[in-house]
């Protein structure tokens, strides 16, 4: 249960460093790491049990890891470049709530991760309803195909020949019902209700 505590307390930290502070969110990540590890010191020192954050961490594949490097960086490219500028436009030239649905579909080949630090770094002039849109789409969407999601390509890192991208596949049409379902709750709460 401390585990669990620590771990949403690291989150918090994530969301007011960079809220309250200004910090980047990676400073309360590595916070939250430190006092977990104090915590699995005292766990050593109290009651002889070793569990070492790092040596667990440093199981986790390094191509994993890389991957996700390289392709924020790259979004930081384009940003730093001004082409994200272009993908703003985007939704300027067409029907933002179809841009945010073809998002979705983009996290599916690309990643959902950058594919929405993408989103944020070009910061398009949308309305409430339409960032909720494109949260969700991107999140779910980037599941259709295995490799479109963190936990995806993590997956596929630790159990090889196992969750494979064909075994993924197979049951990809059920994720895509998920995703116009969830289209169509996202259409009747903001639009049709109106509730935000």
């Amino acid at each position: 249960m401390p585990i669990i505590a620590f771990g949403a307390l690291t989150i918090a930290l994530a969301v007011i460093g960079k809220q309250v502070i200004h910090l980047p969110p990676m400073w309360g990540m590595l916070f939250g790491l430190a006092i977990l590890q104090l915590y699995m010191f005292f766990l050593k020192k109290k009651h002889k049990i070793d569990v070492s954050i790092y040596d667990a961490m440093s199981k986790v594949e390094n191509n994993t890891f890389l991957f996700f490097f390289g392709i924020l960086a790259a979004v930081g490219a384009l940003h730093f470049t001004g082409f994200l500028a272009y993908a703003a436009q985007l939704f300027e030239m067409f029907d933002p709530t179809l841009v945010n649905i073809g998002v979705g579909f983009l996290s599916a080949i690309v990643d959902n991760v950058p594919v929405i630090s993408a989103v944020l770094k070009a910061n398009p002039a949308i309305e409430l309803p339409q960032w909720m849109l494109v949260t969700m789409t991107a999140g779910i969407g980037g599941s259709l195909i295995s490799f479109g999601s963190a936990a995806g390509v993590g997956v596929m890192g630790k159990m090889h020949g196992v969750f494979t991208f064909s075994s993924h596949f197979k049951l990809a049409w059920t994720v895509l019902i998920g995703y116009f379902a969830s289209l169509a709750v996202w259409y009747f709460q903001f639009i049709y209700l109106g509730w935000y």
